[in-house]
Protein backbone atom coordinates (compact mmCIF):
# COMPACT_ATOMS: atom_id res chain seq x y z
CA UNK A 1 0.00 0.00 0.00
CA UNK A 2 1.53 3.34 -1.09
CA UNK A 3 1.40 6.71 0.68
CA UNK A 4 -1.48 7.97 -1.44
CA UNK A 5 -3.67 4.96 -0.59
CA UNK A 6 -2.89 5.34 3.12
CA UNK A 7 -3.77 9.04 2.94
CA UNK A 8 -6.99 8.23 1.09
CA UNK A 9 -8.02 5.62 3.73
CA UNK A 10 -7.31 8.05 6.54
CA UNK A 11 -9.49 10.68 4.86
CA UNK A 12 -12.32 8.15 4.41
CA UNK A 13 -12.08 7.12 8.07
CA UNK A 14 -12.07 10.75 9.17
CA UNK A 15 -15.10 11.50 6.97
CA UNK A 16 -17.01 8.54 8.49
CA UNK A 17 -16.33 9.78 12.02
CA UNK A 18 -17.57 13.25 11.05
CA UNK A 19 -20.69 11.71 9.51
CA UNK A 20 -21.41 9.64 12.63
CA UNK A 21 -20.97 12.69 14.85
CA UNK A 22 -23.25 14.71 12.61
CA UNK A 23 -25.89 11.95 12.64
CA UNK A 24 -25.72 11.80 16.46
CA UNK A 25 -26.06 15.58 16.67
CA UNK A 26 -29.01 15.48 14.25
CA UNK A 27 -30.76 12.84 16.39
CA UNK A 28 -30.20 14.91 19.51
CA UNK A 29 -31.53 18.00 17.75
CA UNK A 30 -34.65 16.08 16.66
CA UNK A 31 -35.46 15.16 20.28
CA UNK A 32 -37.95 17.29 22.15
CA UNK A 33 -36.80 19.05 25.36
CA UNK A 34 -38.63 16.44 27.47
CA UNK A 35 -36.96 13.59 25.60
CA UNK A 36 -33.55 15.26 26.01
CA UNK A 37 -34.15 15.57 29.77
CA UNK A 38 -35.21 11.91 29.95
CA UNK A 39 -32.12 10.83 28.00
CA UNK A 40 -29.90 12.81 30.36
CA UNK A 41 -31.70 11.36 33.39
CA UNK A 42 -31.07 7.83 32.07
CA UNK A 43 -27.39 8.58 31.58
CA UNK A 44 -27.08 10.06 35.07
CA UNK A 45 -28.93 7.07 36.58
CA UNK A 46 -26.59 4.59 34.83
CA UNK A 47 -23.49 6.51 35.93
CA UNK A 48 -24.80 6.74 39.51
CA UNK A 49 -25.60 3.00 39.60
CA UNK A 50 -22.11 2.16 38.32
CA UNK A 51 -20.50 4.45 40.92
CA UNK A 52 -22.64 2.87 43.67
CA UNK A 53 -21.57 -0.64 42.60
CA UNK A 54 -17.92 0.39 42.63
CA UNK A 55 -18.35 1.92 46.10
CA UNK A 56 -19.94 -1.27 47.44
CA UNK A 57 -17.14 -3.40 45.94
CA UNK A 58 -14.54 -1.13 47.51
CA UNK A 59 -16.27 -1.27 50.93
CA UNK A 60 -16.47 -5.09 50.76
CA UNK A 61 -12.79 -5.37 49.80
CA UNK A 62 -11.86 -2.99 52.61
CA UNK A 63 -13.89 -4.98 55.17
CA UNK A 64 -12.37 -8.29 54.01
CA UNK A 65 -8.87 -6.84 54.16
CA UNK A 66 -9.54 -5.61 57.71
CA UNK A 67 -11.25 -8.80 58.92
CA UNK A 68 -9.24 -11.45 57.10
CA UNK A 69 -5.99 -9.69 56.21
CA UNK A 70 -4.05 -11.95 58.60
CA UNK A 71 -5.71 -15.17 57.39
CA UNK A 72 -2.52 -16.72 55.92
CA UNK A 73 -0.42 -15.64 58.89
CA UNK A 74 -2.98 -17.10 61.33
CA UNK A 75 -3.05 -20.39 59.43
CA UNK A 76 0.74 -20.66 59.58
CA UNK A 77 0.74 -19.80 63.31
CA UNK A 78 -1.32 -22.92 64.06
CA UNK A 79 1.83 -24.98 63.38
CA UNK A 80 3.25 -23.64 66.65
CA UNK A 81 0.29 -25.07 68.60
CA UNK A 82 0.68 -28.40 66.77
CA UNK A 83 4.38 -28.54 67.58
CA UNK A 84 3.69 -27.83 71.25
CA UNK A 85 1.19 -30.71 71.38
CA UNK A 86 3.65 -33.05 69.63
CA UNK A 87 6.40 -32.06 72.07
CA UNK A 88 4.14 -32.80 75.04
CA UNK A 89 3.15 -36.21 73.64
CA UNK A 90 6.78 -37.08 72.87
CA UNK A 91 7.94 -36.13 76.38
CA UNK A 92 5.06 -37.98 78.05
CA UNK A 93 5.97 -41.15 76.13
CA UNK A 94 9.65 -40.93 77.03
CA UNK A 95 10.39 -43.90 79.31
CA UNK A 96 13.24 -42.12 81.11
CA UNK A 97 11.15 -39.04 81.93
CA UNK A 98 7.86 -40.75 82.84
CA UNK A 99 6.58 -39.92 86.34
CA UNK A 100 9.47 -37.55 87.08
CA UNK A 101 9.20 -34.09 88.63
CA UNK A 102 11.17 -32.65 85.71
CA UNK A 103 8.56 -33.89 83.24
CA UNK A 104 5.71 -32.45 85.30
CA UNK A 105 7.37 -29.01 85.34
CA UNK A 106 8.08 -29.10 81.59
CA UNK A 107 4.50 -30.13 80.76
CA UNK A 108 3.18 -27.43 83.07
CA UNK A 109 5.22 -24.75 81.26
CA UNK A 110 4.20 -26.08 77.84
CA UNK A 111 0.53 -25.92 78.90
CA UNK A 112 0.98 -22.29 79.99
CA UNK A 113 2.49 -21.39 76.60
CA UNK A 114 -0.29 -23.28 74.80
CA UNK A 115 -3.03 -21.49 76.81
CA UNK A 116 -1.42 -18.11 76.15
CA UNK A 117 -1.32 -18.79 72.42
CA UNK A 118 -4.99 -19.80 72.37
CA UNK A 119 -5.86 -16.61 74.30
CA UNK A 120 -3.98 -14.47 71.75
CA UNK A 121 -5.78 -16.23 68.89
CA UNK A 122 -9.15 -15.72 70.60
CA UNK A 123 -8.47 -11.97 70.93
CA UNK A 124 -8.00 -11.95 67.15
CA UNK A 125 -11.32 -13.79 66.52
CA UNK A 126 -9.66 -17.18 65.98
CA UNK A 127 -11.25 -19.97 67.99
CA UNK A 128 -10.92 -23.77 68.11
CA UNK A 129 -13.72 -25.88 66.64
CA UNK A 130 -15.67 -28.08 69.07
CA UNK A 131 -15.13 -31.70 68.15
CA UNK A 132 -15.21 -34.44 70.82
CA UNK A 133 -18.77 -35.76 71.42
CA UNK A 134 -20.08 -33.57 68.56
CA UNK A 135 -21.77 -34.96 65.46
CA UNK A 136 -19.43 -35.07 62.45
CA UNK A 137 -19.89 -31.94 60.31
CA UNK A 138 -18.13 -32.22 56.90
CA UNK A 139 -17.89 -28.40 56.82
CA UNK A 140 -15.84 -28.35 60.03
CA UNK A 141 -14.42 -31.83 60.55
CA UNK A 142 -12.41 -34.28 58.50
CA UNK A 143 -12.82 -37.94 59.52
CA UNK A 144 -9.49 -39.78 59.51
CA UNK A 145 -10.66 -43.11 60.95
CA UNK A 146 -13.63 -44.98 62.41
CA UNK A 147 -13.82 -47.00 65.63
CA UNK A 148 -16.54 -49.34 66.82
CA UNK A 149 -18.41 -47.93 69.81
CA UNK A 150 -21.79 -49.27 70.93
CA UNK A 151 -22.27 -46.45 73.46
CA UNK A 152 -22.03 -43.67 70.88
CA UNK A 153 -24.32 -42.87 67.97
CA UNK A 154 -22.71 -43.51 64.58
CA UNK A 155 -20.85 -40.47 63.27
CA UNK A 156 -20.08 -39.08 66.73
CA UNK A 157 -16.56 -37.73 67.18
CA UNK A 158 -14.73 -39.74 69.84
CA UNK A 159 -11.21 -38.39 69.41
CA UNK A 160 -9.54 -35.25 68.06
CA UNK A 161 -6.32 -35.94 66.16
CA UNK A 162 -5.62 -32.32 65.22
CA UNK A 163 -7.47 -29.25 66.45
CA UNK A 164 -9.37 -27.22 63.84
CA UNK A 165 -9.93 -23.46 63.95
CA UNK A 166 -12.36 -20.81 62.68
CA UNK A 167 -11.48 -17.19 61.91
CA UNK A 168 -14.78 -15.38 62.50
CA UNK A 169 -17.12 -17.12 60.05
CA UNK A 170 -14.35 -18.59 57.88
CA UNK A 171 -12.80 -22.03 58.25
CA UNK A 172 -9.10 -21.65 58.97
CA UNK A 173 -8.59 -25.42 58.92
CA UNK A 174 -10.83 -28.43 59.69
CA UNK A 175 -10.46 -30.63 62.76
CA UNK A 176 -8.94 -34.05 62.01
CA UNK A 177 -11.04 -36.52 63.97
CA UNK A 178 -11.87 -40.12 64.73
CA UNK A 179 -15.58 -41.04 64.58
CA UNK A 180 -17.66 -43.85 66.03
CA UNK A 181 -19.50 -46.55 64.15
CA UNK A 182 -21.81 -49.28 65.38
CA UNK A 183 -20.28 -52.72 65.78
CA UNK A 184 -21.89 -55.45 63.72
CA UNK A 185 -24.83 -56.85 65.69
CA UNK A 186 -24.10 -60.19 67.35
CA UNK A 187 -27.20 -61.77 65.76
CA UNK A 188 -25.91 -60.82 62.32
CA UNK A 189 -22.52 -62.31 63.17
CA UNK A 190 -24.16 -65.60 64.28
CA UNK A 191 -26.32 -65.67 61.14
CA UNK A 192 -23.31 -65.14 58.89
CA UNK A 193 -21.25 -67.78 60.68
CA UNK A 194 -24.15 -70.27 60.30
CA UNK A 195 -24.43 -69.46 56.59
CA UNK A 196 -20.70 -69.98 56.17
CA UNK A 197 -20.92 -73.31 58.04
CA UNK A 198 -23.80 -74.50 55.82
CA UNK A 199 -21.89 -73.52 52.67
CA UNK A 200 -18.77 -75.37 53.80
CA UNK A 201 -20.81 -78.51 54.62
CA UNK A 202 -22.42 -78.46 51.18
CA UNK A 203 -19.01 -78.25 49.55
Amino acid sequence: MDKEEIKENEEKSSNKEIENTEESDEKTEKLSPDEKVKELEDKVSRIYAEMENQRRRYEKEKEDAFDYGGFSFAKESLNLIDNLERSKTSLENDEELKNTESLKKIIEHLNIVSRDMLTILKKNNIEPIKSVNEKLDPNLHQAMMEVEDEKKESGTIVQEIQKGFMMKDRLLRPSLVCVSKKAQASSEKIKKSEENKENSEKN
